[in-house]
């Protein structure tokens, strides 16, 4: 796979118009873009084998669903060796729905979602907190998300 795939202005249309709405036909794109449903078709299977497409996926509103905290955790290791090992205990724990390899003062900084404090707490208490490696934690609680959006990549806009 290449490290800077060799994408052209009209791939990087079809994903603006994916990005912005990913419930969009193909049809509708090449409407719009001036092209064939087949080329829409064709670009995307090149963007998903160069790994630039990374499948799709559903922005759920985790407040509307009970899960009102939203806190973000950075998290001393013992020793960075441990990373790999950590990251995979993390990911066992379906509150972390995030997760990055840091410089810094963290080693690893995660973002989790629980129904409330308390639920918070115990997240970090009982499962965070006992993964063998985690030296410490610091929490920061989300008062509010003032900005979530996609990387804007395409060229004069």
């Amino acid at each position: 796979m290449a490290e800077n795939p060799d994408i052209d202005q009209l791939d990087k249309q079809i994903l603006t118009k994916l990005i912005e709405d990913g419930k969009i036909p193909y049809t509708d794109i090449a409407k719009q873009l001036f092209v064939s449903s087949g080329t829409i078709h064709v670009r995307m299977k090149k963007m998903e084998q160069l790994g630039i497409v990374k499948g799709s996926s559903l922005i759920v509103d985790y407040h509307k669903l009970g899960f009102d905290v939203t806190a973000f955790l950075g998290i001393y290791l013992d020793k960075s060796s441990l990373y790999d090992e950590v990251a995979e205990q993390l990911k066992q724990i379906s509150e972390v729905v995030e997760a990055n390899y840091t410089t810094g003062l963290y080693s690893i900084f995660a973002k989790i979602v629980c129904k409330d404090t308390n639920h918070l707490r115990l997240i970090l208490h009982d499962k965070i907190q006992k993964i063998s490696g985690i030296q410490r934690t610091e929490t920061f609680i989300s008062l509010e998300q003032s900005i979530s959006r996609p990387v804007h990549f395409l060229e004069g806009e």
